[in-house]
């Protein structure tokens, strides 16, 4: 497998990778990669804690009971209800992200969450509980698509694809601490057994809300406001250290300043400019399915109702359901955590081909084993469909957790950005949708012959991925702005060379003074 950051000819990219001073060792640097983590890189964990609030309650016979020992089609509404909230706020976001910035995104997106989840926490009947589910799905992607933005134009080129898939990896640190209390609050035999943990859905926000503004703005969207010297100070500070005569800082300011250039002059910043060239359509479609794929390669199966899932193989006791849901979303953080950090490992193709016929081997093995187990009642079946259950986290995090928003900032560029990431969400959250409203119903009607569908679509994931998905390893983000389109690349390249000469000229000028 080759290695995902060799192979570039780009000027930048081979002075970032080429720098032998670890991050941890730069102070300036050291201070936003922590501040990132409260403040960005954790959002995701509203995700993830969200799924197994679902997943952890409906074990709960108090919220069985408060609610109607919900089935069905009202159980799936019940767990639905964020992503269609998602849904309804998407059009807006790339508005507020480009208007305001990233970080005003954050907060508004956080602070809408607040709203739901105390909303959802004091819930005195369904329809008020689907509501607030509606809210904080509202404000969620607004601060997913700020958030990935902001990390990915903050990250030092050598460390971003590692950040970006990090982001991911926070799903499961929401999911396990969701898992935990839930699991505590059981003993509790009233309504506060699952009140407290809806409520404790805030915690991410919280965070967010406090610490978003400790971080500096994107340097791509202040340029692109005409705030050169504010973008300039940001990279000096963060790139270089302070050092404003950096060798490094002054190509990459003077290649982001002009990629913008080229980018905003044949830019209307409207959702028109998706669809107005070849290369944006293909970059609209790989963002649309990438989505999909995201949410209906059978991990809302696992994430939103694995206990319908472990009865169909006879583990029925609530108790050994929520241990080992438990152990699933601990298992996946490692999982996570670990594709995360060998992304710069191999490229971008290996890491989705190899994952998604991972995900379609361990689907065709967890499924036959259930059919066993529902025709003979096989032990060994149960046992071993317990073990695919667990073998389908290394698989899918290999690629579409680790890479998802990795590969998404890659393909689009700066002035589309924000916008292919919402239409991403928009694909991801209406798919959820359908998966957490259908699943429920596939499962009861024809129990394990449901997974069957799963396997033919996860087949049909690998073919599109193959034809579809470029390699994007390798490369700056500015050089990934014209993937598709060869003459404005050979424009882009001829003004950053100039930039970059003249950068140098300046650089060897004041060294003379």
């Amino acid at each position: 497998m080759g290695g995902g950051g060799g192979g570039s000819d780009n000027y930048i990219h081979r002075l970032a990778m080429d720098d032998p001073i670890p991050w941890y060792k730069k102070p300036n640097l050291r201070a936003m990669y922590l501040l990132l983590f409260p403040c960005v890189i954790g959002i995701e964990m509203t995700s993830g804690f969200d799924s197994q609030i679902i997943n952890s309650a409906q074990l709960l016979p108090a919220w069985k009971a408060y609610f109607g020992n919900p089935t069905g089609a009202y159980n799936g509404i019940l767990a639905s209800a964020l992503p269609l909230g998602s849904v309804i706020g998407l059009p807006l976001i790339p508005i507020v992200n480009d208007t305001f910035g990233r970080r005003w995104c954050i907060m508004f997106g956080s602070c809408v969450m607040v709203i739901g989840t105390l909303i959802q926490g004091f819930a005195i009947n369904g329809a008020m509980y689907i509501v607030a589910r509606g809210i904080i799905g509202f404000g969620l992607p607004y601060a997913i698509v700020a958030g990935s933005c902001l990390i990915g134009e903050l990250g030092y080129p050598k460390e971003r694809p590692v950040l970006t898939s990090l982001f991911n990896a926070c799903y499961f640190i929401g999911a396990i601490v969701a898992a935990g209390c839930t699991y505590g609050t059981q003993q509790i035999n009233s309504d506060w057994s699952w009140r407290i943990p809806s409520l404790l859905q805030m915690a991410p926000s919280l965070l967010q809300i406090a610490f978003v503004f400790f971080l500096p703005e994107s340097p791509r969207y202040l340029m692109s406001k005409d705030r050169f010297e504010e973008a300039q100070n940001v990279l000096i500070k963060y790139h270089a250290e302070g050092d404003p005569t950096s060798e490094f800082v002054m190509a990459e300011i003077a290649e982001i300043k002009a990629t913008l250039e080229i980018e905003l002059e044949n830019s209307k910043r409207s959702w028109g400019d998706l669809i107005r060239t070849a290369g944006m359509r293909r970059r609209v479609l790989i963002g649309s399915l990438l989505g999909l794929f995201t949410q209906l390669s059978g991990n809302v199966v696992i994430s939103y109702f694995l206990g319908d899932v472990l009865k169909l193989i006879g583990y029925t006791d609530p108790s050994f359901q929520t241990k080992y849901n438990l152990g699933n979303q601990c298992w996946s953080l490692v999982c996570g955590v670990s594709a995360a950090l060998v992304v710069m490992r191999f490229r971008r193709r290996t890491m989705y081909l190899t994952g998604i016929l991972s995900i379609l081997a361990v689907y065709v093995a967890w499924t036959v084993c259930t059919a066993i187990f529902i025709a003979n009642k096989s032990d060994v079946a149960a046992k071993l469909s317990l073990f695919w259950i667990y073998a389908y986290s290394p698989a899918y995090n290999l690629c579409f957790n680790a890479l998802t928003y990795t590969y998404l900032i890659e393909v689009f560029p700066y002035a589309q950005r924000a916008r292919g990431i919402s239409i991403f969400q928009f694909w991801g959250k209406a798919a959820q949708f359908f998966g957490t409203n259908v699943n429920p119903i596939g499962t009861q009607a024809i129990g394990w012959k449901y997974l069957l569908v799963y396997c033919c679509w996860i087949a049909f994931e690998a073919v599109c991925i193959w034809f579809l998905w470029p390699e994007t390893s390798g490369r700056s983000l500015e050089e990934l702005a014209f993937l598709f389109e060869d003459k404005e690349a050979l424009r882009a390249e001829r003004a950053v060379s100039k930039s970059i000469a003249h950068a140098e000229t300046s650089i060897e000028e004041h060294e003379k003074v």
